[in-house]
């Protein structure tokens, strides 16, 4: 039996990484059913990342192909993400949000929102970053510019001599 019924873990998942899998294997080892919000392309402009980012259509494909390797497709529900929040401040089903340390933050403020509105908070879990081989976090933008592999690991012509 898992801590909760219904979860809520969101994010680009763009270059679906080794911090990206640890963020969403913590949703379902705390969550029945897990309700992943994958950024929206409308959003991701918004958000103005330093690097190109792959399309929806394709974040999403790789992201199903993901949970079905991992034997979890059945419990997930993939909606898009519109902004910052999601669904996470209108749905009283929500019990739980796995969140990075980076986007704490996020999480309170949704605790906040949710509470103006008369819905019971969200336990909050935090994920710590992934760290590559040199000790700095694995991220999507590391990995667009040839320092890291998905896994951390440094990449070759990304080593200075």
């Amino acid at each position: 039996m898992k801590e909760l019924r219904k979860v809520a873990v969101g994010g680009t998942f763009d270059e679906l990484h080794r911090g990206h899998k640890t963020l969403i294997e913590k949703a379902f080892e705390v969550g029945e059913k897990v309700v992943i919000g994958l950024t929206s392309d409308e959003f991701v402009k918004i958000m103005g990342k330093p690097h190109k980012t792959a399309s929806y259509e394709e974040r999403l494909r790789e992201l199903k192909s993901y949970l079905k390797q991992s034997g979890v497709l059945q419990r997930a529900e993939i909606v898009p993400l519109q902004d910052a929040y999601g669904i996470t401040i209108k749905n009283g089903g929500i019990e739980g949000l796995v969140v990075s340390k980076e986007t704490r933050k996020t999480a309170q403020t949704i605790n906040e929102l949710r509470q103006k509105t008369g819905l019971k908070p969200l336990k909050i879990f935090i994920v710590d970053m992934v760290p590559a081989e040199n000790k700095t976090p694995i991220s999507t933008t590391r990995i667009r510019k040839g320092e890291i592999d998905r896994n951390g690991h440094l990449l070759k012509s990304a080593i200075n001599f």
